[in-house]
């Protein structure tokens, strides 16, 4: 009997059947029309045209080279609908099959275009994109929530700028796939989610750059519609400078990138720094004032002549007496017991109004003696309270916080200072932090 033997497979390599594959379509599709719209169009040095040819459900990228580009008498861009007449062929490098086109007609506007137009035009006429229903942006907020893809640039750039500017502010991240066809209705749970959980103060969401149809999820209604529902501020940060889409619009603000969104919803850390310094050089500025003003009333109270000798408000009582006795004299007698009755009553009323006058003062200057005792900084330290300052620049600590292990502080007590190096800190609410002997 006749062995049969197998007949031995032969093996392509990758070049090898790139090649067979090239061969076979620009056999088969030597001369094509392929109607679509343009988009993702880019113009490089080289005078090529690079573009990609799409319809509702497919596109298929297309090149133009520098001889047929300058024949073609149509001015490109994104949105616009043509016929592209020419050939298929494969870009080896890449293995991918690519429409080189040599002739171009225009058949109008994009149908997507004009579909998204319609659409923008339906949103604003409903109020969605109005102004006066933008929410205002939280100064300082401590949690931010954002909507993005988990391994993209776009939540990268946000965490590296939060961390470099203002690190002790959260981020909760809710991830989504920014592009396909389950992008959007990803993106409106992840905004829903949020609102009902209420974890977080602004929402940042968006996508970094990319082609019009990357960013179609970023234009569908039901995000554009999720966004301007949302009870939190939301800022969008698509990347792209020069294009809007539907969920820009929406927001309550808008960011040209990821990065810059960051940027907007914190301030910086040194400028909040330097205006608590200001407010605290006009708190010390206003409590001096006070004590300088409450210290020269004291001081004058205690200059005043009535303190130190109250017989001088009853001088000018007696010398209406005596001038009163001389007119008695010289009245008929018949009137001298009336006139006498009245003067006693009269020197009565100006005692006792001496004597309220007088009390009223010294209430006044011990009520003012009680208020310089209360603001004096020596009376705090005569009840065992001390005063500490940092060398390094002079403030006056507040908090343990404010301190590091091995740092050299002054203490002021009621009489003398002292030096004290920190080897421990105790802060409020928090674990010891101890000095580290190497």
């Amino acid at each position: 009997m006749k062995e049969i033997r197998p007949v031995k497979e032969k093996v392509l390599t990758v070049s090898e059947l790139t090649a067979r594959i090239k061969k076979l379509l620009q056999a088969r599709f030597f001369s094509i029309a392929v109607a679509g719209e343009v988009s993702n169009l880019r113009r490089p040095a080289s005078g090529h045209i690079y573009f990609t040819l799409k319809d509702a459900d497919s596109q298929i990228p297309a090149v133009c080279f520098r001889e047929e580009a300058r024949r073609l008498g149509v001015e490109l861009k994104d949105g616009l609908e043509v016929t592209a007449r020419g050939r298929i062929t494969v870009y080896s490098p890449r293995g991918s099959y690519q429409l080189v086109v040599s002739e171009m007609e225009m058949r109008g506007a994009g149908s997507l275009q004009l579909a998204l137009a319609k659409l923008k035009a339906r949103l604003a006429a409903e109020g969605l994109f109005d102004p006066g229903r933008k929410k205002p942006l939280p100064p300082l907020p401590s949690r931010v929530g954002v909507v993005t893809s988990s391994s993209g640039a776009a939540l990268r750039d946000i965490l590296q700028v939060i961390g470099r500017r203002f690190g002790s502010i959260g981020v909760v991240i809710n991830p989504v796939p920014v592009q396909g066809a389950a992008a959007a209705a990803e993106i409106v749970r992840a905004m829903e989610e949020f609102n009902r959980w209420k974890n977080v103060e602004v929402i940042i969401v968006g996508r970094g750059g990319g082609s019009a149809e990357d960013l179609q999820p970023f234009n569908e209604e039901t995000v554009a519609r999720a966004i301007a529902a949302s009870e939190i501020p939301v800022i969008s940060a698509v990347g792209h400078e020069t294009d809007w889409t539907l969920a820009d619009l929406a927001a309550d603000l808008r960011a040209p990138t990821p990065s810059a969104a960051a940027e907007l919803v914190i301030a910086e850390k040194r400028e909040l720094l330097l205006r608590l310094e200001r407010l605290e050089r006009r708190l010390g500025l206003a409590l001096n004032y006070l004590l300088g003003n409450l210290r020269g009333r004291v001081e004058r109270a205690l200059r005043s002549a009535t303190l130190h000798d109250p017989r001088r408000l009853l001088w000018r009582s007696r010398q209406q007496l005596d001038e009163l006795a001389g007119r008695l004299n010289r009245i008929p007698a018949v009137r001298i017991g009336f006139a006498r009755q009245k003067l006693g009553d009269l020197n009565s009323r100006l005692r006792r109004r001496a004597a309220t006058r007088l009390s009223f003062a010294r209430q006044r200057a011990e009520a003012l003696r009680l208020r310089l005792e209360a603001v004096n900084p020596e009376a705090v330290l005569g009840r065992g309270y001390s005063f500490t300052r940092r060398l390094s620049d002079g403030r006056i600590v507040t908090a343990a916080s404010m301190l590091e292990i091995g740092e050299t502080v002054r203490v002021r007590l009621k009489q003398g200072e002292f030096d004290s190096t920190v080897s421990r800190i105790f802060p409020a609410g928090g674990a010891r932090r101890k000095k580290t002997e190497i």
